[in-house]
């Protein structure tokens, strides 16, 4: 499946983005078979590993991320990091809408610059390798950020990291050329101008729209070069990378072996990297496992398979590192569906559903955390979050059966009906996926009691989004959302309100639930054009409620990152929000 770009507050975007797994921004991603969506809350996991402390709304025992965080002097100089992923892409190009990869980006960090670095609470600061220092000048008439650069970054090919190249991933990115083939506009096409400051060093950004989250930008930098032209961008990185400026440069590809390797680069500026290199080794999802527990890796994402976290766990000398991160478990409803399109009828089915058993069933053998996330935008884990979902939030089949009495749908044992017509929904889910089922079957049962029935239609995986979800041919769907420490900006065209294309024909876009509201939109515009931090928060949080009125999406539960992990390494794992720092990632002396 294929990743959608975020869209921007300004406006909401005209064209649905492509569902897909394994992608930055807030993607959708299909049911998988235990708990690979979105990142949450984490109880003690099996194996050591420090993390940060929980804010308010997160359970005490959630790790915020789990890397076993040790100083540089900790770790030795030298050795080989051999790190296992499931994919060998052919595009590294992370700006790019065939590049914009999990697997990408566990590469390209290593190698590529970014402005700003996320810690485990979500907070952005200036990665002062690139960027000393980064803050908004002015706010009238008009948004202006100043960058001031590190004067001794450079490109490996020897030059300097300047302004120009600030410049280029604006042109590039801002969707005014659509011969660029980008992942994504979001705040690019907000930026009005790109010019220089006082030197090459400074670059200032003048916004032409607000931009509240202008911190998600230029993360990652590419070289102008790369960004120059359409064909440059779209093809410069197809099986290469032709320029870095990060701890390690690029080594080889292997297509035979499906590796990856990554170099120490002597040229580099900032802390040596510890490492002498990374051999990143593609295998199929379930071949993972096995390479782990017989030595040949020393750290892989498991994922959501419990068998995997067993077998992972029980491997010699190797831990299981757990964290939270952005990302949620939550069923989809269809606001345009004859069944639900009465509010009423999708609160009471919300009633009608015990989300608290679903979790521990999805999260069975994980050993995780299954606190409810009752909150659209901000995880458990995220500073901002606050419980919003009032008496939706709980579990209660006699309110909900008041409510299908109120809406005109009565008992006619053992469904409901209304002017001859029996309440059903459709319940779609990808076929052989196994958590699916299963929580497409305690659906079905649970809103047995309350005179609802479900028909639990599976459909090919291949069709599941392109032929269901975004034609909203569904009434109840789960997947999972893939966030980014950006809240606001990942997440507005989830639910903005729909828009009049061509003819006046209604468009969702990205809003896959089908239902929203001018107050909703308000409300996410704001929080995405104050700067001020508090009243963003306030404004996202305000949107929320009106979002659990609407029945949209209902939030099951933030999703658990699972890393095993090789028990000498340091400063590598399960990472939540937190930016790995490739530099310091090495083995214990």
């Amino acid at each position: 499946m294929t990743v959608p770009p975020a869209p921007s507050a300004y406006p909401p975007p005209t064209t649905p983005p492509a569902p897909a797994r394994g992608r930055r921004r807030r993607a959708p991603v299909a049911a998988l078979t235990a708990v690979l969506v979105t990142l949450l809350p984490v109880a003690g996991c099996g194996g050591g590993g420090a993390g940060g402390a929980s804010p308010a709304g997160a359970p005490a025992t959630t790790k915020s991320y789990d890397i076993n965080p040790a100083p540089r002097e900790r770790v030795r100089d030298g050795g080989t990091l051999r790190w296992g992923i499931t994919e060998f892409p052919t595009q590294w190009n992370l700006n790019h809408v065939d590049g914009n990869l999990a697997e990408v980006r566990k590469v390209i960090e290593a190698l590529m610059p970014a402005a700003f670095r996320s810690d485990d609470k979500a907070a952005a600061t200036p990665n002062t390798d690139y960027v000393l220092d980064a803050r908004v000048i002015a706010t009238s008439p008009r948004q202006v950020v100043s960058y001031k650069l590190n004067p001794r970054a450079r490109w490996s090919d020897g030059r300097p990291i300047t302004w120009q190249d600030f410049e280029a991933q604006w042109k590039a990115l801002n969707g005014r050329n659509l011969d660029y083939h980008v992942a994504s506009t979001t705040g690019y096409q907000d930026i009005a101008s790109v010019r220089r400051g006082d030197g090459d060093h400074e670059v200032l950004v003048t916004f032409a729209n607000p931009f509240s989250e202008w911190q998600a930008l230029f993360w990652p930098l590419y070289p102008r070069s790369t960004n120059a032209t359409p064909e440059a961008f779209n093809t410069g990185w197809l099986n290469r990378v032709p320029v870095t400026a990060g701890p390690f440069r690029f080594g080889s590809f292997d297509p035979t072996a499906k590796t990856i390797t990554i170099v120490r680069d002597p040229h580099w500026w900032g802390g040596r990297a510890k490492l002498d290199k990374i051999i990143y080794r593609s295998l199929a999802t379930d071949a993972l496992v096995g390479a782990f527990t017989n030595g040949e890796l020393d750290v892989f994402d498991i994922g959501p398979s419990a068998p995997d976290y067993a077998r992972a766990r029980n491997a010699r000398e190797a831990v299981i590192r757990q964290a939270a991160g952005p990302d949620f478990r939550h069923f989809t409803f269809n606001g345009e569906s004859p069944a639900l399109a009465d509010p009423r009828v999708r609160q009471a089915v919300v009633l009608g559903l015990d989300r608290s058993a679903i979790t521990r069933s999805d999260l069975q053998g994980l050993d995780w955390n299954t606190a409810p996330l009752n909150n659209h935008f901000f995880m458990n884990t995220q500073e901002g979050y606050q419980d919003n979902a009032g008496g939706l939030g709980k579990y209660d089949p006699a309110k909900a059966e008041r409510l299908l009495d109120a809406a005109g749908w009565h008992r006619a044992s053992p469904s409901r009906v209304k002017g001859g017509r029996e309440l059903s929904v459709r319940f779609v889910i990808p076929s052989g996926l196994s958590l699916s089922k299963t929580e497409a079957e305690l659906t079905q049962a649970m809103l047995a009691k309350i005179g609802v029935k479900v028909a639990i239609q599976s459909v090919p995986s291949d069709d599941f989004f392109a032929k269901y979800i975004i034609p909203g041919n569904f009434d109840i769907a789960p997947f999972s959302y893939i966030g980014t420490p950006f809240p606001i900006s990942s997440s507005y065209g989830t639910y903005a309100d729909a828009t009049r294309g061509p003819g006046g024909k209604v468009q969702w876009n990205a809003n896959f639930g089908r239902s929203g509201s001018p107050e909703i939109d308000t409300a996410m515009r704001r929080a995405s054009s104050d700067l001020n931090p508090e009243r963003a928060h306030a404004y996202a949080n305000e949107a929320d409620r009106l979002i659990w009125q609407k029945v949209n999406v209902l939030p099951l539960y933030q999703r658990p990152q699972n890393w095993g992990v090789k028990a000498r390494l340091a400063n590598i794992g399960a990472p939540g929000f937190y930016t790995l720092k490739y530099a310091d990632i090495g083995f214990l002396r």
